[in-house]
């Protein structure tokens, strides 16, 4: 908790009970003219008077001593961040005073947030906290705070505005990768928390055996065992080291948010679920960001010790109100790799043209590539295709809807037939959807 700098001078304000005393003066003082016009100044005097006693209970609020106020330096997009306020005053207060913060809006909706104060400890001293609901990935600054405290009457009230220049770095959301579901699973499963070399499948050579009734008769070595003049049979060790390289399209579809947040964070929180699940299994990941141009690639990351780095790169991809590339972006992405990989794309189309562009430029990486494509189900769309029309104008939005619905199922079965794995879910399965494509990829050898 930091101390903030001495407060300056306050200003006393009047409180909407001293407003609506004030705006009643008014009506008395139409029937003291009409009636008793020589008594007029009895108005103007109890104006003043009220006046009076208004600076009086603002200044018996008394000043403020101490003021601090705790704001987190990181936060996830999607998850509260805890923010205190402690003030300090020179006599209690019956009335709780009021805190208002203002940040950048990347930090929550409407960019201010109220904070409720209450008695902590001392009768002098009140503390208060709230929730900050970051929106975006970045750095958002807190910049300024108001407090504001009621004399003992509660026709005045004393405020303090303080500058600040503190700011929270928004990462992306690990919720996923921390869950205990994803925990007991990395415990249990072969691919565990320690790399141990696996016989009896995949396509690494490992060792010779004799060969035993029951075993399949393709794992028969028929060099080796000519060379013996007895059946020997391979036993192969389980693939590793493979590459998977997670592309983000950061462009104006993925801009669009999704219960609340844009589909960019939403794919980004399932790209870092399936990599860290990827590491631990001993292969190699790297993040690439795309929107009209190519925005970053990092190199292979092959440790969970590394993972911050993916976690950084991904944090740093900016928000593109721009149509992506994908000409552009996959072919550099193509140059950069030197062998067979495992190339998780997460995009989104909302117009055929943009699709189609897509689509072709997917059908050259899938000859050297494994391709999976990632993209989230629209929920909308399908509710205006389905809703109950109750005017003429609800048909026509649903027929257009079901259009737009129609074309994005030709899109994705394209690509079907094209050979890439399509997963279409809604954003909450998209990441454990990906876990079991690519430990079924894995299984099966398909990547190397």
């Amino acid at each position: 908790m930091r101390p903030l700098p001495d407060i300056p001078s306050i200003p006393i304000v009047p409180s909407a009970r001293a407003v609506l005393l004030l705006l009643a003066l008014a009506p008395l003082a139409l029937v003291v003219a009409a009636t008793a016009p020589g008594a007029w100044i009895i108005a103007p005097a109890a104006a003043l008077a009220l006046i009076a006693v208004l600076v009086v209970d603002g200044w018996l609020a008394g000043p403020l001593v101490a003021l601090k106020l705790t704001v987190p330096q990181d936060a996830e997009v999607g998850r509260g961040a805890r923010i205190v306020l402690s003030a300090e005053f020179r006599t209690a207060h019956a009335a709780q005073p009021e805190a208002a913060l203002g940040f950048d809006p990347r930090l929550g909706h409407h960019g201010a947030l109220r904070i409720a104060l209450s008695p902590a400890g001392p009768a002098s001293v009140l503390a208060g906290e709230a929730m900050l609901h970051p929106v975006r990935r970045g750095t958002g600054a807190v910049s300024d705070l108001w407090l504001r405290w009621p004399g003992p009457l509660g026709l005045a009230h004393r405020q303090a505005h303080r500058s600040l220049d503190q700011t929270v770095r928004v990462w992306p959301d690990l919720g996923p990768v921390r869950s205990p579901q994803l925990q007991t699973f990395l415990r249990n499963a072969q691919i565990g928390l320690v790399a141990r070399r696996i016989r009896g499948q995949g396509t690494q050579f490992e060792a010779l055996r004799d060969y035993e009734p029951g075993m399949d008769r393709r794992r028969i070595d028929w060099k080796a065992s000519a060379r013996h003049n007895a059946l020997y049979a391979r036993e192969n060790e389980a693939e590793r080291d493979n590459q998977i390289v997670f592309a983000l399209d950061c462009g104006q579809a993925m801009c669009e948010p999704v219960d609340g947040l844009p589909r960019i964070d939403r794919a980004v929180s399932a790209a870092l679920t399936a990599a860290y699940v990827a590491l631990k299994g001993g292969d190699r990941v790297a993040l690439f960001g795309f929107a009209d141009q190519p925005l970053a690639m990092t190199p292979f990351v092959t440790d969970t010790r590394a993972f911050s780095r993916l976690q950084q790169a991904a944090a740093g991809l900016d928000y593109t109100a721009r149509e992506p590339n994908f000409t552009l972006a996959l072919a550099t992405l193509t140059a950069r790799l030197r062998r067979r990989s495992l190339i998780v794309l997460f995009s989104d189309f909302t117009d055929t043209t943009s699709a189609e562009l897509m689509v072709e430029s997917v059908e050259r990486l899938v000859r050297h590539h494994l391709i999976i494509f990632v993209t989230m189900a629209d929920t909308e769309l399908e509710s205006l295709a389905r809703a109950e029309p109750a005017a003429i104008s609800d048909i026509a939005v649903a027929v257009a809807a079901d259009s737009l619905a129609r074309q994005r199922a030709l899109v994705l079965q394209r690509l079907r037939r094209l050979g890439v794995d399509v997963i279409e879910a809604p954003h909450q399965a998209i990441g454990y959807r990906l876990i079991d494509r690519y430990l079924e990829a894995k299984r099966l050898e398909a990547i190397g």
